[in-house]
């Protein structure tokens, strides 16, 4: 039954919506059925938006919020938590699959600097963590996969507090009431995970320092003062601060007066490429591998989030290397996607030069720098002009770069006070310990932006069927 799982000693978690019911057996989606009703039911949308908007500040969704929730029935969530689990698979097992169990060799082959390997190969989890969020449109088919963040920084982890305000307001608590939907609470989630990789003993309650890198501490820290109560919801005392900030002595790592068992990393791969981030980093991965303290998670998660390994798993030369579950999802949600290498590539079953092809189909094709996030460094070939698209095309040659299909997301539509309107929407699907692990929904009226939370999405949360009884 979808909705918020236990904490991480197996405790009952808050109560959520509860979960399970047939598709519409009018044929009309859980989106139009909603939409109807609400244009019936003589709440505005003004009023959704004032209701929940207070709860949204100081959060993942940055005090903006969309005038509804997102729906998905029971057979999409099913078929979108079995993909996960086999992207995780898949990404995981690269390293093996391809390098032979080289990790640096996979490493080098995604685009990082010796630097970041020398760093990751020290900070390596035994067993590759499951803590990540995909980040997917949907477009005709179906959901098709932008990018993964792999790792435990990840924004909308607190995406919850707007299930349980949307549960308050006029129409929508009563629309998720009769349609029995719920939720998945990824920071319950996120939580058990934590326990569960870092070996935290259950009954315990672990000191948790919040790390995150010097610079974007200043604009963070607010948000992860105001999620410290949730942390202690879940038997945990999160302790917010930057790198710079601990220090290591009598053999543990301390934040002031308190002692840290798990430094739990905000901070990412790419924050190593600044002057002093070998220094910063050194103290921490001696503590970790002096069994002081547990980083959650490893450095290594990062590669598996890099554009790069899509690159790998999207190469038709892999394919006999894979099982049909995961060759089946990967067809399902991977567009095609290569490292920006001079030489022939496929493309629907056809050799051709991957230049040749990048300059023919600018309008189709969208370039993304491997180990970067938030839509850094992403230029759309079809709002370039051709001449700008050919240098930077010339720029990436043989660097830490991506070629992937472009994709057409269908939007969806959200009351106004006045007529319905369209947004496009990112999905961000989390994978934890358990599996699906909830959804963080950005969206934006600008179907060719960036749909980043930074650069001024909106976002929203997202309701589900449960799987079959």
């Amino acid at each position: 039954m979808i909705g918020q799982r236990g904490g991480p000693a197996g405790t009952p978690a808050p109560a959520a919506a509860a979960a399970g019911s047939d598709a519409a057996p009018d044929g009309c989606t859980l989106t139009e059925r909603y939409l109807a009703g609400f244009a019936a039911s003589g709440v505005s949308a003004g009023a959704i938006l004032d209701g929940v908007r207070p709860s949204t500040v100081d959060t993942g969704f940055l005090g903006r919020s969309l005038s509804r929730p997102v729906f998905l029935d029971r057979a999409t969530v099913s078929r979108l938590a079995d993909d996960l689990e086999q992207l995780h698979l898949a990404l995981t097992g690269l390293p093996d699959r391809l390098f032979g169990g080289d990790m640096a060799a996979f490493a080098r082959a995604i685009g990082a600097t010796e630097t970041q390997i020398d760093i990751l190969l020290r900070g390596r989890a035994s067993v590759p963590s499951r803590m990540g969020r995909a980040d997917f449109y949907r477009d005709a088919a179906g959901f098709r996969l932008l990018e993964i963040n792999w790792g435990a920084a990840l924004g909308g982890l607190d995406s919850a507090v707007l299930n349980e305000q949307m549960l308050l307001q006029p129409f929508v608590g009563d629309f998720v009431r009769q349609h029995r939907l719920g939720y998945v609470d990824p920071m319950a989630e996120m939580v058990h995970t934590l326990f569960t990789e870092c070996a935290v003993p259950a009954g315990s309650r672990p000191v948790v320092a919040l790390t995150d890198w010097p610079e974007s501490f200043r604009t963070l820290e607010p948000r992860l003062r105001k999620n410290v109560p949730a942390y202690d919801r879940f038997g945990i005392e999160a302790l917010p601060c930057h790198v710079g900030q601990l220090r290591y002595d009598r053999g543990r790592v301390w934040l002031g007066d308190r002692a840290i068992d798990v430094v739990y990393r905000l901070f990412l791969l790419e924050d190593l490429l600044a002057a002093d981030g070998p220094a910063l980093i050194e103290p921490v991965l001696r503590a970790a591998e002096r069994g002081e303290v547990a980083i959650f998670s490893p450095m290594d998660a990062d590669l598996y989030g890099s554009k790069g390994a899509l690159a790998l798993l999207s190469d038709e030369a892999s394919r006999p290397l894979y099982p049909p579950a995961m060759l089946a999802a990967l067809d399902r949600i991977l567009p095609w996607t290569r490292m920006v290498r001079p030489g022939p590539v496929t493309v629907a079953g056809t050799r051709v030069e991957l230049g040749e092809h990048a300059l023919a189909q600018q309008r189709e094709l969208i370039l993304k720098p491997t180990l970067m996030h938030g839509g850094l460094g992403i230029v759309a070939g079809w709002l370039t002009e051709p001449a700008e698209w050919r240098a930077r095309l010339a720029e990436a040659m043989g660097q830490p770069y991506v070629l992937q299909q472009r994709i057409h997301p269908v939007a969806e539509h959200f009351p106004t006070d006045g007529a319905p309107q369209p947004w496009t929407l990112t999905w961000g699907a989390f994978l934890a310990a358990r599996g699906y692990g909830g959804m963080y929904v950005r969206g934006s009226q600008d179907p060719d932006a960036t749909v980043n939370m930074s650069s001024g999405a909106t976002g929203t949360c997202c309701f589900t069927e449960s799987p079959a009884d």
